[in-house]
């Protein structure tokens, strides 16, 4: 025969005790980690490899003229970023002369192609250049310069703000 007391109160059911809820926070917070970690892999692209690498490679073998052209002319491109007016500013100058016309800039970010700029760039009389850039974000930007028809194509690489500017010269590749 069992006998109870009278005088001590029934005990409370598992889950009114702090214990097992505290046991149980160590697996549920791994789950929600994990859930996190899922939505981050599948929400993001994978940027840093092409689908693509090989046709790519092969195309840049078979695009080397362009890099002989500029050696040829002797061009030569400096550039900086003025954070203060938000600006763009370099010269070009081929052979110790300015050299004129329509140009576009293609600034390569090197892990994020989403962020990559393209500018076009009008040079002067005396070779210089300017666009409209309100920020610049802090990269190893790949520098590429060409002129409007693609005959030629100076490029270099532009760790920004590490050099606040960047010369770059045509080199036979």
């Amino acid at each position: 025969m069992q006998t109870t007391k009278f005088n001590e109160p029934a005990p409370a059911p598992w889950y009114r005790h702090r214990w097992p809820w505290l046991i149980m926070l160590g697996p549920f917070l791994v789950v929600l980690a994990g859930s996190y970690t899922m939505w981050l892999a599948y929400s993001g692209q994978d940027a840093l490899v092409v689908g693509d690498y090989y046709r790519q490679g092969k195309a840049i073998n078979r695009d080397l003229t362009r890099e002989r052209a500029a050696v040829s002319l002797g061009l030569q491109f400096a550039l900086r970023y003025d954070a203060a007016s938000g600006r763009l500013l370099g010269s070009i100058s081929g052979a110790g002369k300015p050299v004129q016309g329509a140009m576009m800039l293609k600034l390569v970010h090197s892990t994020r192609p989403e962020k990559d700029i393209v500018l076009p760039m009008l040079a002067d009389a005396d070779g210089n250049v300017s666009a409209r850039l309100p920020m610049l974000d802090m990269a190893r930007w790949q520098v590429i310069l060409e002129d409007q028809e693609r005959s030629w194509r100076v490029s270099g690489v532009w760790p920004w703000p590490q050099q606040p500017a960047v010369a770059l010269s045509a080199s036979q590749p």
